[in-house]
């Protein structure tokens, strides 16, 4: 099962300034790299005072600059915004300087846009053009996120891969990348899915509970309307945790696999083989760097075991 990392570039209490949480972001491609992953994908978010990336085919191009070995990609465009075209071209261009490293995922998230299975259409067929097919990847190298509704099916009649986004909605996945496979192999296309899972790990199990702590205080007062930079992991226990945030903590906390890293490397595996996936793509959220990395590397050494 291959590795791969999901970063959404987080301003936290420890990186509070932007530019610096982009320069983490970009830091953390060279690390991941050396440490084996397969793929490193940034997010786009708009008007987000939690993270620092609007424009993630800057961020890819700015990573493919500083690596050399791993794939670097979009997790992803959110194609309503704009025209087929234009993706083509960026992704097309970077494909031109750094050969085939590059990977295009798009995604609508609650945007409507009455022309997204068009588009995505237009990607496979241009990309794939320009990128000859090979082994674990898609047509065009283009992947499309989706969290249970109707992205999986359409991934799979386009020939484009399917990521799920378990982090979104933990239940139920199954059913979405079944419905990918199905789709697929009705297409006569090869399906390639990808898990997107939040996880942190650390030596300590309390330590690891801390800092999923951390992510669900920011995950739980994002859903009651505060926007805020993720709280380090000490914050949790000074906070005075209101009733409502509570709730939502523990409604989210399904959404996040914690603990040591024997523990989170085999719910990783579980969850590849309820869903039939091809490889796991981890985003975690801490507020110190360190921390980040640290699980990062732990899951990398538990998994070449």
């Amino acid at each position: 099962m291959r590795l791969s990392v999901l970063d959404q570039v987080p301003v936290t209490d420890h990186v509070p300034d932007r530019a610096d949480a982009v320069a983490h972001g970009l830091r953390l491609a060279e690390d991941v790299e050396t440490l084996g992953y397969h793929r490193i994908w940034f997010a786009e978010h708009h008007r987000s005072a939690s993270f620092a990336s609007p424009a993630p085919e800057m961020m890819a191009a700015l990573a493919l600059e500083r690596t050399s070995t791993i794939r670097v990609g979009t997790g992803g465009i959110l194609l309503p915004f704009y025209q087929a075209a234009k993706v083509i071209e960026v992704m097309g261009l970077l494909g031109q300087v750094h050969g085939d490293r590059m990977d295009t995922g798009v995604g609508r998230a609650a945007l409507d846009d009455p022309a997204y299975a068009e588009k995505i259409h237009a990607l496979v067929g241009a990309l794939g053009a320009e990128h000859p097919a090979v082994p674990g990847e898609p047509d065009g190298r283009v992947w499309v996120l989706g969290a249970g509704g109707s992205a999986a099916p359409l991934a799979g009649d386009l020939g484009a891969g399917y990521v799920h986004g378990h982090f979104f909605v933990p239940r139920g996945g199954e059913k979405a990348t079944a419905a990918y496979r199905e789709a697929s192999t009705t297409k006569c296309h090869r399906p390639h899915t990808v898990l997107a899972v939040r996880a942190i790990t650390a030596k300590d199990p309390q330590r690891a509970q801390q800092l999923a702590d951390a992510m669900l205080l920011w995950r739980a007062r994002k859903d009651l309307g505060y926007d805020g930079p993720i709280p380090s992991a000490g914050a949790t226990a000074t906070h005075p945790w209101t009733d409502a945030e509570r709730t939502r903590a523990k409604a989210r906390s399904t959404a996040i696999i914690a603990g040591t890293p024997d523990v989170v490397a085999q719910r990783l595996h579980d969850l590849a083989k309820d869903h039939s996936a091809d490889e796991v793509m981890i985003n975690t959220l801490t507020s110190d760097p360190d921390d980040r990395l640290t699980s990062y590397r732990l899951l990398a050494e538990q998994f070449a075991d």
